[in-house]
């Protein structure tokens, strides 16, 4: 009976947790986060603000929650093309293996709804600092000598997350196989001259 009874405990504690989640998506579909309140939040979700306080100390620690599950799965699409290799052998990655863009795809409206409010930068900095620590705590990379293996992570990480960014902004123009291949492409390419454009010349 007790275990149960602690059962029952948890879908209450996740049903009402996923309330409040969709209560401030809700509202920040229709103001900015820091014009909601959690009056607002509890009244759409038909709760008190006891429940509230029960579990989130803050909107701010709401919304952080509903982060921390988008980041925990982009981390594991972001792990999909090694998380059963020895070797990640970057150069020759397929491209079908990288499955990224399809979690954004999946995702699309939050990861718009989020990165167009004034959370924006909060989001941003959560993705970077999650896959610089898993990219750190994962990946050994070889480097060249002379290249600080710390500044490539950065590097790196941040033309990934750049690409995620320019393509949710944009309104997802291409398809995760297009975007696929081309971050494949990307990767790989490896310019040794570019063509200076100077004025008044073609």
């Amino acid at each position: 009976m007790p275990v149960h009874h602690s059962k029952a405990v948890d879908r209450r504690v996740i049903r009402s947790r996923e309330a409040l989640k969709q209560a401030l998506l809700t509202l920040m579909k229709q103001k900015d986060f820091d014009d909601i309140s959690i009056t607002e939040i509890v009244e759409l979700a038909n709760y008190n603000r006891g429940t509230f306080y029960s579990h989130y100390e803050s909107k701010e620690a709401l919304l952080d929650d509903i982060i921390h599950g988008l980041i925990g799965e982009l981390l594991q699409s972001f792990r999909a093309p090694y998380e059963n290799e020895e070797y990640f052998r970057i150069h020759e990655l397929p491209a079908h293996s990288v499955k990224i863009f399809e979690h954004i795809q999946q995702h699309a409206e939050l990861y718009t709804l989020l990165l167009k409010s004034n959370a924006h930068s909060h989001l941003r900095e959560k993705m970077f600092i999650a896959i610089q620590q898993i990219s750190r705590d994962e990946l050994e990379h070889p480097t060249l000598e002379g290249i600080n293996a710390e500044l490539l992570s950065v590097y790196s990480n941040h033309a990934l997350l750049g690409l995620i960014f320019y393509w949710i902004e944009n309104g997802l123009p291409y398809s995760p196989a297009y975007m696929q291949e081309q971050l494949v492409k990307l990767i790989q390419w490896r310019p040794s001259v570019a063509k200076t454009k100077k004025p008044g010349k073609p």
